[in-house]
């Protein structure tokens, strides 16, 4: 499939090297010719694509988004089960769950109806056991049950309820049978273990703040990433809460005193964050290794104009080679949504055509480097299209890579990623 291949001009300097093994080497490409090749084959250019059922528009670049419809697709931390909202035919929508099974032959749905419809500000998340957590409000509390399909109909056990006005389900625990939520108060943050504690919902911390997001960065579900702004206002920050010691936070994110910076994404294998900040002067999306004392860095090739682009996955398996990872960007566009693929090393970005009736902004990658992008169509409502991540030329920076080419950084002080003092064990920081 024919792609558009944008050229890199890092304002930066070399690419930095995160540590004895973090040189950039591409991948291998799966191919003949490298390339990515969606199937099915969605036609080239970027077509408009139509709006899966309970899918919500493509997020601003700043700030948090208010979801308005339930996101087309949760998909588990192993990738094996994914869960969505959707709708049945008929003249008023009738919403109700729908588990999707990823890793056997072929992917296939269940749906997972109820004696009645579902509210469309409900959520649902899947875990890896095939249970679907789902979050329904009622009044001033969120309820919470976990369903499973038996024989011809559903069965679901009540787990429980939160009393609160707002409460966010946060992204699947990487243990794959617990479920986390963010309750926000006055003057700080709540963080509640939905689904996966001994006697239903559990209080686990609060974080000073009013905090938004959220991002894994071990695989054990202990340390999570959160933005956080301090009471009274100032700048967000993400900061690293360790769950098992209490809650305990430490900063994760300092790139500039008053700069927005958010994490978007976390790869525990590589160690690499895809982040989004103002600190360059307007809002960009950039780049860097956990616990390196280097700088972020936001290529150009991840401004292409009048796109806002959103990362959704990135390669898993690539142990220290933060470089090396391939990332999954939703581009959405006047002219609708399609896909892009990037790699710190390639410093390109490739575009390329989405399945037509992609759920925009769902996928993940396998190890070998092969992105799955569910889709669904007249006569298929439930598939998953193969992408391989193109090989990238290598760049061979002027220097060594282990010390930025612009403005001078001193030895040992980790300003743009300070994770020296986080509660993380086995990774040091690179020089």
């Amino acid at each position: 499939m024919p792609h558009r291949t944008f050229d890199e001009d890092e304002r930066e300097g070399p690419l930095p090297h995160a540590g004895p093994h973090g040189g950039g080497r591409p991948l291998p490409h799966a191919g003949p010719h490298g390339g990515g090749r969606p199937l099915p084959q969605a036609g080239s250019g970027r077509p408009p694509l139509p709006r899966a059922a309970g899918q919500a528009g493509p997020p601003p670049l700043s700030g948090v988004p208010q979801r308005l419809l339930p996101p087309a697709l949760t998909i588990a931390a192993d990738h094996s089960y994914a869960a969505r909202l959707t709708t049945a035919a008929g003249a008023e929508p009738a919403w109700f769950p729908e588990r999707w099974t990823l890793d056997g032959p072929e992917p296939y749905a269940v749906n997972l109806p109820l004696d009645q419809p579902e509210e469309a500000d409900s959520d649902v998340l899947p875990l890896s056991d095939g249970r679907v957590l789902i979050r329904r409000r009622v009044a001033d509390r969120h309820t919470f049950s976990l369903l499973c399909p038996t024989g011809p109909g559903t069965g679901e056990l009540h787990l429980g309820a939160v009393e609160c006005v707002d409460l966010v389900l946060l992204p699947p625990s990487p243990d794959g049978m617990s479920a986390f939520a963010l309750v926000p108060g006055d003057r700080s943050t709540a963080v509640w273990l939905v689904a996966g504690g001994a006697f239903g919902p559990e209080h686990v911390a609060d974080v000073p703040g009013r905090c938004s997001g959220g991002a894994w960065l071990d695989r054990e579900g202990r340390l999570l990433a959160l933005d956080r702004q301090l009471p009274g206002g100032g700048p967000v920050k993400t900061v690293a809460v360790d769950l098992v010691r209490g809650g305990e936070v430490t900063p994760l994110l300092q790139i500039a005193p008053g700069s927005d910076d958010r994490l978007l994404l976390a790869d525990a294998d590589s160690g690499l964050l895809l982040i989004r900040s103002d600190a360059p002067g307007h809002d960009r999306l950039g780049w860097g290794v956990l616990g390196s004392c280097l700088p972020v860095r936001f290529p150009e090739c991840l401004r292409p104009a009048d796109v806002a682009v959103t990362p959704f996955a990135v390669q898993p398996g690539q142990m220290l080679m933060p470089e090396s990872c391939a990332v999954a960007l939703r581009l959405d566009g006047p002219e609708g949504s399609w896909v892009g693929l990037w790699r710190p090393a390639g410093r390109r970005l490739h575009q390329f055509a989405a399945p037509a009736g992609w759920l925009a902004g769902a996928g993940f990658w396998s190890r070998e480097g092969i992105l799955h992008l569910p889709y669904e169509q007249a006569g298929t409502p439930c598939a998953v299209a193969l992408m391989e991540a193109p090989a990238d030329e290598e760049h061979r920076p002027a220097t060594n890579g282990t010390q930025p080419s612009a403005a001078a950084v001193s030895p040992g002080v980790c300003r743009p990623v300070p994770l020296g003092r986080a509660p993380l064990t086995g990774r040091t920081a690179p020089g």
